[in-house]
């Protein structure tokens, strides 16, 4: 694979280029940045085709956008590996850095040589730099789905954690309702044993009169 496969690479903040190399003369740097100007939002990921057989590849993460240029030939795995290697590198050297207040060009000097290099890395290690991309996609895949399952045994956890809580709210609740019907069948028990005492002296009183009168008649 010849040098020329990667021809043009950026790196920038909103659409303010603040890095960037090529070897190649053309009009590379104006349409990828009138490409970059009209990226759609919701994508990290994006290519261009033209009808001059290049492709313009681009790569958004954490405000910043990684950009390279490349003969359709290349393929779009080999350039995303490409713009992957860059991100990791940049973000290594400026994250939270001068990146986030750098102007125009303003790194070139730093980091245009080593767009350079990752460049000619990946043209010369095609294969290498495919499989490197291809493994570290899987280990983030791998990653998400954990991510994805520690989320689901957390919602889990939280739904188990609701439902204890809501099984000792009604334990409490029966243990007070417990409580309450004894307190309640005690005071019944009470009540009806005062019924019954008025009753049986009811009862005695009645007696002791019809005994009393009995012995009155009799002159007991």
């Amino acid at each position: 694979m010849e040098q020329q496969s990667l021809i043009y690479s950026f790196v920038a903040r909103g659409t303010v280029i603040v890095a960037e190399h090529t070897d190649f003369n053309g009009n590379f740097a104006a349409v990828a940045l009138q490409c970059l100007q009209r990226l759609p939002a919701s994508n990290t990921k994006f290519t261009y085709n033209t009808d001059s057989n290049h492709t313009f590849n681009y790569l958004t993460h954490d405000g910043f956008t990684y950009c390279v240029v490349a003969v359709e030939a290349v393929g779009r795995q080999l350039a995303m590996a490409f713009l992957e290697r860059i991100k990791e590198d940049f973000t290594n050297r400026y994250g939270g850095g001068k990146a986030a207040t750098a102007t125009a060009k303003s790194l070139n000097k730093e980091f245009g040589p080593k767009l350079n290099e990752h460049m000619q890395y990946c043209v010369e290690h095609p294969e290498e730099v495919s499989k490197l991309a291809k493994v570290k996609a899987q280990v983030s895949e791998v990653q998400q789905v954990m991510r994805a399952n520690i989320d689901q045994v957390l919602d889990r956890q939280v739904k188990i954690d609701v439902l204890m809580g809501q099984t000792e709210d009604l334990r409490n609740r029966a243990e007070d309702f417990r409580v309450t019907g004894d307190q309640i069948r005690r005071k019944m028990w009470y009540q009806n044993m005062k019924i019954k005492l008025i009753i049986l002296g009811i009862l005695i009183a009645f007696i002791l009169i019809i005994v009393l009168s009995v012995c009155r008649g009799f002159n007991c």
